[in-house]
């Protein structure tokens, strides 16, 4: 009979469990407020990232900051030769996965689930542009040998992306979120260095491009947004486009209030 009972009640918290996180997504994805909610950065927050690519820029030019890449990949080449990781691959979208997981259980972000996700969208877009044209651009050979595509550093651009993608949806319920976020990111850019994947101003680079990329996202999104989903101020009616997908077509809808 206990046995029963524990089982009885193991199925129970389950169901009930199951039918929490089905309601929080239901809610999640057909929940879409007409503005998103404000920023925590503005356009001078952008600085300090830009700065961080500044110096990665400077050391194709400026010879003390090269000179410090060779020191740090001479010194890991002494301490740690044999070193080898590809955890790296998975760091730098746990922040991603962490946030998503978050909402999952039923700890909201700052925006919805569409919002949310574009904005993600949106930060990878800028990322993807901008790192990979500067990448052929620069022309940078790689400590390892591999390729010419050092600069910057692409695991840690995206691990960056990530955790201030992380912070900018948390930080406001605790600091503890972003800093999580951010040790995934500084881990995976120290382990492309010990992986001899990149030089060190690669990986400084790659930090600025990533959180730009994430904040620039966020201080454009909501302009985009409400073009998408605004009000036409010639007969007041609620006029929205929005993207969609179905059977294999990528469309626009619009609508408007009669």
């Amino acid at each position: 009979m206990k046995r029963i009972l524990v089982a009885l009640f193991c199925i129970i918290s389950y169901q009930a469990n199951a039918q929490k996180i089905g309601d929080t997504i239901k809610k999640d994805l057909l929940t879409a407020p007409d503005t998103v909610k404000h920023l925590h950065s503005k356009a001078w927050a952008l600085i300090p990232p830009a700065g961080l690519v500044a110096y990665g820029a400077l050391s194709f030019v400026f010879h003390p900051i090269r000179q410090l890449d060779y020191s740090i990949h001479t010194e890991i080449a002494k301490t740690d030769p044999n070193f080898h990781t590809v955890t790296e691959s998975y760091f730098q979208f746990a922040p991603i996965i962490i946030v998503y997981g978050l909402n999952l259980v039923g700890v909201s972000g700052k925006n919805t689930f569409i919002d949310r996700t574009a904005l993600l969208g949106l930060s990878a877009g800028i990322l993807g542009v901008t790192g990979y044209a500067t990448k052929h651009l620069t022309h940078r050979l790689r400590p390892n040998n591999e390729d010419y595509l050092s600069f910057p550093s692409g695991h840690t651009a995206t691990a960056f992306m990530a955790a201030e993608f992380m912070a900018q949806e948390y930080s406001g319920k605790s600091t503890v979120y972003g800093i999580i976020g951010y040790t995934f990111a500084a881990t995976t850019g120290v382990f492309r260095l010990y992986n001899r994947d990149h030089w060190f101003s690669d990986v400084v680079a790659g930090a600025g491009y990533g959180i730009l990329s994430t904040k620039l996202s966020y201080l454009v999104y909501p302009y985009i947004r409400n073009w998408l989903t605004h009000t036409d101020g010639k007969t007041g009616k609620k006029v929205m486009v929005m993207p969609t997908y179905q059977d294999g077509t990528g469309v626009l809808s619009f609508a408007m209030d009669l």
